[in-house]
Parts: C-alpha cells; structure tokens; sequence
C-alpha cells in the first residue's frame, strides 16, 4: 500500500493558493490510488512545538509518518522570502541526526517522493529583479537534502499570487493567472504518475 504525507502551512484558510494547489494534489494522488494511505497534517491548525531541549517524544510521531510516507506533499507559502515558522519548527523536529546519511552514504528516506506546492507573492524566476531573494527553495532543498529527501524532490510553484491585490503590480495579473494554471496542471500530472 502507498501513504501520502500531507502538509499545509498556509496562516490563510480561504483564498490560500498552496492550500488549494496541494489539495488538487491530494485529490487526484487519491484517485489514483484508491487503496492507498493517506496523512493530513495541518500545522497552521496544530503547530508543532519549537525545539527547546524540553520537547522529548514529540518528534516520535511527526518521524513515524515520515517513515510511513511513500509521498510527501508540503504546501509552503512564501513569507518574507522564506518558509512559515510553522514548516521550519516541523523540520527542526524530523530532520536530527539519525537521519542523516548513514556510514555507506544511503539515507534511511532516500526513496521517498517529496513535491512542494508554493505560492508567492511575486516572482524569482530566474532573470527577476528578485531572484536572489528566494531563500525558501534553496532552504527546503539544501534541508531536505540532509536526511535523504531530495533524491525525488520536485517544486511547484505558483507565482505573483498578489497581482490582484497591490496596485503596483496589477501588469502581472495575467501571468499570475498563467503561473497558478499551470501550477494546477502539473500538479495533477505530478500526482497521476
């Protein structure tokens, strides 16, 4: 039997893109495989604790659906360039040494499938003005990549998602509504393979 882990962070319930995004995943990832297993972790509802020394056992259950997982599917926003705080102190928790890369440099989640839903702001493709401000892409594959998560790592990413509501950038709504649509549909694509 397959599982799917499923995170969302969004702090917005109506309206929030990634929260959509991610749940177009879920859906089609749960059709397609009707016997299949399936995790929902809402950390914005249910945040995680953030380390302190004093949170023994916590991490026991956030590991143990980790190791039940064959997919892995985390919806982050971009706040501030970066990830929720919610999302980090979830990383904080899962991501310790024993999950590091082991002596013959395999990982015990090395064949895992992890696709990140994001959504942001505006755009740092690469060759905008902002590209050098993403530090939540980077992050999440430079994080991952510690214990093991980034051998079928893949983001999708829904941009200028604020077109709509700063006047400055009301020249980009029709390639905001090109990147959320395109977004839809390669999630969709992601999660009937």
């Amino acid at each position: 039997m397959t599982n799917l882990l499923h995170i969302d962070t969004s702090i917005r319930y109506e309206g929030s893109v990634t929260r959509e995004i991610s749940g177009q995943f879920a859906d089609v990832w749960r059709t397609v495989n009707p016997g299949g297993g399936y995790t929902y972790r809402d950390l914005h509802a249910s945040p995680i604790p953030h380390k302190d020394g004093t949170d023994q056992g916590i991490e026991a259950g956030l590991i143990a659906e980790v190791d039940a997982a064959d997919v892995i599917l985390i919806g982050a926003p971009m706040y501030n360039f970066s990830i929720p705080s919610t999302l980090k102190a979830w990383i904080d928790q899962i991501a310790t040494s024993a999950h590091f890369a082991r002596e013959d440099g395999t990982f015990e989640w090395g064949g895992k499938r992890v696709v990140v839903v994001t959504a942001r702001g505006g755009s740092y493709k690469q060759g905008t003005p902002r590209e050098g401000f993403d530090f939540q892409e980077p992050y999440l594959r430079a994080v991952l990549s510690m214990v093991g998560l980034d051998h079928d790592l893949q983001f999708v990413h829904a941009e200028l998602t604020l077109a709509d509501v700063v006047p400055q950038m009301h020249e980009f709504r029709e390639l905001a509504v090109e990147s959320r649509a395109d977004a839809q549909r390669v999630v969709k694509e992601l999660a009937s393979a």
